[in-house]
């Protein structure tokens, strides 16, 4: 049976524990934790951020889906255009990349911590200068050192593929773990992503069936490549009832969680809207 969570990036305008609790009075099972600014930017994130997340959870009741470590937008005090992914863990730069790493390994850290399953991670860019083929090995070169430090306090790391990075879609993403062969490594599975690479969502979730750390819901208007802007549930074309179909079909048991971080102004309204529309399914 799959559980509806709801992720703390849409909630970039309040606290961490002020965001788990808002989630909770919404009837979310599980809750997501952005790991970036302005909640867990894990150089920041302190002993005393820590045990009020910890308070938080405790009150609600809400299990953790997964640690958000796509991004680390607080990196930069003046970040460069389109630089949502980086540093990322693919860059040519040792050091910017080793920082990287270390970031996802307190992510991880946090993860162990709230007994979440997941860590979800983003390859980057392959940025100019970098062909893929070296992104490709550094890429390698990455994952083993994270893998390492993950596997021995059980957590997983899913993959999130996303149109125009390295890893954009679901054969390069499950050709990735072949590559790798390592269980704790996975795909974090965006339905709107697949959607607007082209591809069929349900094929996509079908054809990772054994591989998914975790789920990311939203709609997207248009489909198949439609417009990469996340929707609330319900506003745009994507079947819903053909998705929970298709994961209970794999036997997937885990949180999907829905990742509406296009909603800053209002995010207790599309929190609510998308519960109602999607706890039919659940």
């Amino acid at each position: 049976m799959v559980d509806l969570a709801f992720s703390t990036n849409a909630y970039t305008r309040h606290s961490l524990p002020e965001a788990v609790r808002r989630i909770a009075d919404h009837g979310y099972a599980g809750v997501e934790l952005l790991g970036d600014e302005p909640h867990a930017y894990f150089p920041e994130f302190d002993n005393v951020a820590r045990d009020d997340l910890i308070k938080a959870l405790e009150e609600t009741g809400l299990s953790v889906s997964n640690i958000n470590a796509n991004t680390a937008t607080g990196y930069y005090d003046d970040a460069p255009p389109s630089s949502f992914f980086e540093p990322s863990i693919i860059q040519a730069d040792d050091d910017a990349r080793a920082w990287r790493v270390e970031y996802t390994k307190r992510a991880i850290d946090l993860a162990e911590t709230v007994d979440a399953p997941a860590v979800c991670l983003a390859t980057g860019r392959p940025l100019p200068g970098t062909p893929p083929e070296e992104a490709r090995e550094y890429l390698h070169e990455s994952l083993g050192e994270i893998l390492d430090y993950a596997e021995p306090r059980d957590v997983d790391v899913g993959i999130e593929f996303e149109p125009e990075l390295l890893i954009e879609n679901t054969d390069e993403v499950l050709a990735l773990t072949d590559e790798i062969g390592r269980d704790s490594l996975g795909v974090n599975l965006d339905v709107g992503h697949a959607a607007v690479y082209g591809e069929d969502v349900v094929k996509s979730i079908r054809r990772s069936a054994g591989s998914i750390t975790g789920v990311h819901l939203e709609d997207i208007v248009g489909g198949r490549r439609g417009k990469h802007y996340h929707r609330i549930p319900g506003e745009g074309d994507l079947d819903f009832r053909a998705i929970f179909d298709a994961l209970d079909d794999i036997g997937y048991d885990g949180f999907a969680t829905l990742e509406l971080y296009t909603y800053p102004d209002e995010p207790d309204r599309a929190a609510r809207e998308a519960y109602d529309e999607l706890s039919q399914y659940v």
